[in-house]
């Protein structure tokens, strides 16, 4: 549910109309397509909440807009909007798919592994940027396998095991021995 809407049976296109914005694990192919810059990329998933269609035609020079905003906001080292996404090192793809979704301002963020792969200080960026976002107001739901990013940043935790979800407790209520058993 979102603000007290079902979405369970939308499409990820209705969903985000409703205010959801998604990271997924996988960068390439599933968070950006490496072929395309990072203009087309940033269309891909904030068309919608941006209007960057107009009369049935893409908003190129709104479209370029948000990935340089983006670009500039997450301190994504790329040589600028039209680079591929295929060209930029998995931290800085990772800030760049971060960015795109964070700046559509969601209701709601589900973002799955916000650091793996990436070097110090990308992570310490997005960590920051996701405390930022949650205290804004966004519902931030991170799924990680690593349990020091969980402690670090989430104030409840749950826990899916053999397909059935655990209640949600609050983080200092629970010790990683508990979340392991």
């Amino acid at each position: 549910m979102i603000d007290g809407a079902p979405i369970g049976r939308l499409g990820p296109g209705a969903r985000r109309l409703r205010g959801a914005a998604f990271v997924p694990e996988e960068r390439q192919g599933h968070g950006a397509v490496g072929d395309m810059t990072l203009t087309e990329n940033t269309f891909l998933t904030a068309h919608r909440r941006l209007k960057l269609v107009r009369r049935g035609l893409i908003d190129e020079g709104g479209a370029r807009d948000f990935a340089g905003k983006v670009i500039r906001g997450f301190d994504v080292r790329t040589s600028g909007p039209e680079a591929k996404a295929s060209s930029l090192s998995g931290g800085n793809l990772q800030k760049f798919i971060v960015g795109r979704e964070m700046l559509q301002a969601p209701g709601v963020l589900v973002i799955s592994q916000p650091t793996w792969g990436v070097d110090a200080g990308a992570g310490a960026a997005i960590d920051q940027a996701l405390i930022d976002l949650a205290e804004a107001g966004t519902a931030v739901l991170i799924i990680s396998q690593d349990l020091d990013e969980i402690f670090s940043l989430c104030d409840r935790i749950a826990v899916i095991y053999q397909g059935s979800l655990s209640d949600a407790r609050p983080i200092h209520e629970v010790t990683s021995e508990e979340i392991g058993l």
